[in-house]
């Protein structure tokens, strides 16, 4: 279901909610900047051709190289729209108000640079976010999980669970078996969605491995995450189901990821309420809350910092929402950061968010999705090509399901 609005800004002195309506939106706008009305409608249209052209177009390349790319339509599109200028120039052509600058910057802090270091291309973001809007799947994220091993059942697909991967069987440049913990596996084609680091610098022996360990030291990653999910044993008031805390300094909290990678002082944060909407997340009268702080990636932890961090967000929502959520009240309480993505996942440096998007780590410049040596090894995930977040990871499956398609053809 579509949400309106689609989530609430927490700035110093007041809060905005972003509606779903455009023709509010536009009045939000313009409200908060005589003329931007005009200049947003103007700034959505170019992102909506960013958008059609970077989704429906260039994200499907495997890049394999550079030659894919020298298309007329791309050069075209490329020239006309800057996509490869600063997205930061971009939006402060447009707009003044620093309210309306945080709103349109937001999307882009998880892409792994700051706006001014972001190619101007991803104003598609704020297209997919004010226009196309925010939804939520009823019953939780984990219900597009559902769904997609249904459809695979239902494809003939065998799913094997509680079974890590420890190595490969390798034969003339061709992975013939895959090895876990528990079994082997023959295998004509094999689609690497783990961790793409751990694959090619843990799973592969010395002299098959893609790249080296100094090649992977100097990527540019993108942020890992401190989340917090809490079981609240009441209801909240004043939250909605999706809310940005921009009370503190955007420029500050990013050099902290970006530029001297530490724990932020005075963070950002976004803070779910999805029990707002949805009342078959959270037993009735109670709230379910999940609180996410952007850090960057391979920082090592204190004692105690994860408690400080909770109490220092517990009292900036006390502050902003008067909510006083006290100790007593909360009844679940589980916390997430870098151990926890390596441990699980085997995340590079504890990133949450893949590869920055930067100009030198984007299409063909990215680690590839074709192994270089073994002929019957792609990769999938964050790490490759399209690059970070759900929608572009779920489409890299596609791009090497259809890539390993030509290896069966062969």
């Amino acid at each position: 279901m579509r949400l309106n609005p689609s989530y609430r800004v927490y700035f110093k002195e007041e809060s905005v909610d972003i509606p779903a309506s455009m023709e509010e939106l536009l009045a939000l706008f313009e409200a908060k900047e005589k003329g931007s009305a005009k200049k947003l409608t103007s700034f959505l249209k170019d992102a909506q051709y960013k958008y059609e052209f970077g989704i429906n177009k260039l994200v499907y390349y495997p890049s394999k190289s550079v030659t894919e790319f020298i298309k007329p339509d791309i050069i075209s599109g490329t020239i006309k729209y800057s996509i490869f200028s600063s997205f930061e120039k971009l939006v402060h052509k447009h707009f003044k108000h620093p309210h309306l600058l945080e709103i349109l910057k937001f999307p882009v802090l998880f892409l792994g640079a700051k706006p001014k270091d972001t190619p101007a291309l991803y104003s598609l973001m704020n297209y997919a976010d004010l226009e196309l809007g925010t939804w939520y799947p009823m019953g939780g994220m984990h219900k597009i999980v559902e769904a997609m091993e249904a459809l695979a059942i239902e494809k003939g697909v065998k799913i094997l669970t509680d079974e890590s991967v420890e190595g490969f069987t390798i034969v003339n440049n061709k992975i013939t078996n895959v090895k876990t913990a528990k079994s082997t596996h023959p295998t004509e084609v094999v689609i690497g969605s783990a961790d793409y680091h751990h694959i090619d610098q843990q799973l592969l022996p010395k002299e098959h491995r893609q790249y080296s360990e100094k090649y992977w030291d100097t990527r540019v990653m993108a942020p890992s995450s401190l989340i917090f999910y809490l079981g609240i044993n009441r209801k909240l008031k004043n939250l909605k189901h999706h809310n940005l805390f921009f009370d503190e300094s955007f420029d500050e909290h990013a050099k902290e990821i970006y530029d001297n990678p530490s724990w932020p002082k005075k963070p950002l944060f976004y803070v779910c309420a999805p029990s707002v909407t949805d009342a078959s997340v959270a037993p009735e009268g109670k709230e379910n809350l999940f609180i996410l702080i952007p850090v960057a990636p391979g920082i090592s932890e204190q004692e105690n910092v994860r408690e400080e961090y909770l109490q220092m967000i517990l009292n900036r929502i006390k502050q902003h929402t008067g909510e006083d959520i006290k100790p007593e009240e909360i009844i679940v309480k589980h916390s997430y950061a870098h151990k926890e993505f390596i441990k699980d996942y085997n995340s590079f440096k504890g990133n949450a968010y893949g590869l920055a998007n930067t100009l030198t780590q984007t299409a063909f410049l990215k680690p590839k999705l074709h192994h270089k040596k073994i002929k019957n090894l792609l990769f999938s995930g964050q790490l490759t090509v399209p690059g970070p977040g759900v929608p572009p990871a779920l489409i890299s499956g596609i791009v090497a399901a259809e890539e390993a398609n030509k290896l069966f053809k062969n």
